[in-house]
């Protein structure tokens, strides 16, 4: 008997040949258009490394007008792409019973971006303008107040348009690691000073793997062959021929280019993204409650999360720290 794993793009359905095993459905959530920040998920559904534990998983793209993290709490879909623990921590506070099973990054892709020689360290940026999106004043912006000392009155609403960031060499501006510099350089021709927030501190994990706490009880091991396959092809799609999982996440984001996803795979490379942290002795995916517990602790004294959550109630190690990936280069 043969079997099939795919992954829902635009329509289209992709075949990846494996082991002759019986398949149990999963549909993963992600949360934004396919991109290389989702390639080790693509990765396993290309070369069939969710099918050799016996899963037939369907990728569900997000987008702006698509909120995959609602159909898995309506129980359409079995696991759903967070985004940092804020999102574990907040679901706690509203009894919602989502729990983080792995952490795909260990540091948060979000980036201050800055114009050469208009602020060249982490403590030049707080001369600056910074433009700075709703959703980041209200959590790490408040964290950068707190922690390292920027204002309030230094900050201007960001619009996701980098063209105000452009004309004026006073201004920092938010981004995502592998998009905001990428945009920049293709726009304005020169490369910008990029401060990744966590290695100032924001020690958040990132990209989770969010399921409902009732798959975690009744369906453990769909649970894990998830996690464990999800951490192979991450190893394989950042240090293994990624050819084929790129294929995927372009004919599901048409807008989506080769030399982005290169620019992506390296800039997530170059900064620990996936392979740092927790994930050097533990393997990908890998999450710690001494982790867990800093970031709240730093959420709570930055007025971000209230004091006296049950934080532990955000996650589960159950299913990671197996030291997949231990192999990292």
């Amino acid at each position: 008997m043969s079997f099939k794993t795919t992954v829902a793009v635009a329509g289209m359905a992709f075949v990846a040949a494996g082991a002759a095993i019986a398949q149990e459905k999963a549909v993963f959530g992600t949360n934004w258009l396919a991109q290389a920040e989702h390639g080790g998920f693509y990765q396993s559904v290309a070369d069939g490394t969710y099918a050799a534990c016996g899963l037939d998983v369907e990728i569900l793209p997000g987008g702006p007008q698509v909120n995959n993290r609602a159909l898995m709490l309506a129980g359409r879909i079995d696991f759903h792409m967070g985004g940092d623990l804020l999102q574990a921590f907040n679901a706690v506070k509203e009894g919602i019973p989502v729990v983080s099973v792995a952490a795909t990054f260990q540091k948060h892709p979000q980036v201050i971006l800055a114009h050469p020689g208009e602020a060249d360290s982490w403590d030049e940026l707080k001369d600056l303008t910074l433009l700075i999106g709703d959703n980041g004043f209200a959590s790490y912006y408040q964290w950068m107040i707190a922690e390292h000392g920027f204002t309030v009155e230094q900050r201007e609403p960001y619009t996701f348009n980098p063209a105000p960031f452009i004309a004026d060499k006073r201004k920092g501006m938010q981004g995502y690691l592998s998009s905001e510099p990428f945009a920049v350089q293709k726009e304005a021709g020169f490369e910008p000073n990029v401060f990744l927030i966590a290695d100032a501190g924001y020690s958040t994990y990132a990209t989770t793997i969010e399921a409902m706490a009732d798959t975690i009880e009744n369906r453990p091991e769909v649970v894990k062959c998830f996690v464990e396959g999800s951490a192979k092809g991450w190893y394989n799609y950042l240090y293994g021929d990624s050819t084929a999982a790129d294929e995927l996440i372009k004919a599901a984001n048409p807008d989506m280019t080769q030399d982005k996803i290169e620019f992506a795979k390296a800039s997530m490379l170059a900064n620990g993204i996936v392979d740092s942290g927790d994930a050097l002795e533990l393997g990908i995916g890998a999450m710690t409650e001494a982790k867990v517990e800093d970031f709240y602790n730093k959420m709570v004294a930055a007025g971000v999360i209230e004091d006296g959550l049950d934080w532990k109630a955000a996650f589960t190690t159950e299913f990671t720290n197996q030291k997949v990936g231990m192999d990292i280069k």
